[in-house]
Formats: C-alpha cells, sequence, structure tokens
C-alpha cells in the first residue's frame, strides 16, 4: 500500500463514530486498516450487495455516519459500468481509488480520467458521464441537507 492510501487510512478517517460500552455513548474513530482497504471490510455484517439490472455488482460499507446525517465515509467496490448523469450528481463527494478507475466526461466535454492510486472530488451540481470497467475507493460524502443517507 502506498503512502498517500495510508495517510488517508490514518488521518483522513479517523472521524468519530458511536460505540456503546456499559450502556454510555462513547465516540471512537472509525478505522480503515490496511487489512480492510485490501478488501475484507466487504466481509463486515453491514456490507451492502446490490446486483443492478444490468449486471453489475456494487459492494458498499459505510465506516461513518455524523450525527448530524449529513457527512459519511466508507468503501465501495463496482464492476464494469456506464452511468449518465443528467440531474446533478446530488452530493460533494472525494473519492480515491484503490484498484481500477473511473473516466468522467462533464457535459461540456471536458474529460478527467482517474486511476488507481488517484483521487478525485465530484462537486454535488455535476452533470455527465461516469464510465468505468471497475474499480474500489475509499469515498467521503457531505450532503448538507442530509438526504443521502435518508
Amino acid at each position: 500500500m502506498n503512502k498517500l492510501v495510508a495517510t488517508l487510512i490514518l488521518l483522513g478517517f479517523a472521524f468519530a463514530s458511536v460505540a456503546y460500552s456499559h450502556g454510555e455513548k462513547v465516540i471512537v474513530p472509525a478505522k480503515i486498516s490496511a487489512e480492510d482497504a485490501a478488501g475484507e471490510i466487504f466481509k463486515r455484517e453491514n456490507m451492502i450487495r446490490t446486483e443492478h439490472a444490468d449486471g453489475n455488482v456494487t459492494l458498499d460499507v459505510t465506516t461513518l455516519l455524523s450525527s448530524d446525517k449529513k457527512f459519511s465515509s466508507g468503501m465501495y467496490s463496482s464492476g464494469k459500468t456506464r452511468s449518465e448523469i443528467t440531474g446533478a450528481y446530488g452530493v460533494d463527494e472525494f473519492m480515491f481509488f484503490l484498484s481500477g478507475g473511473v473516466t468522467l466526461t462533464s457535459s461540456d466535454g471536458t474529460v478527467t480520467t482517474i486511476n488507481a492510486g488517484e483521487g478525485v472530488t465530484i462537486p454535488k451540481e455535476w452533470t455527465g458521464i461516469w464510465d468505468t470497467d471497475g474499480y474500489t475507493k475509499i469515498w467521503v460524502i457531505y450532503s448538507a441537507d442530509g438526504s443521502a443517507f435518508e
């Protein structure tokens, strides 16, 4: 694992989550370990597996949902897919690709390619085409009204 991934895991994902100890609320960091980043995270009980109509399978694990439900982080894996986003993306999302990558073609024709070991931030107003042969990413999402997490 490269130093950037390690830094993201150690610093970027040490956000507070809630645990309970003897009936009291305890705030603890939400960690993505090196083993998690290598794929072990997809064995967690809270992993959501979705089979899409086009045959694509996605795996998603949320590691943190903030108490105000406006901020969330986790890991996601997807197979080959192409999606046209005609309405606004809807959330501000930072993604760091652990494997694979994605080509984002903005509505104005601008092409941005993100590969494993690179990150990208998509603004909530973005529209365009999302095209990938598959990837695994660490994600961080901010949704001002919290609607993304309902």
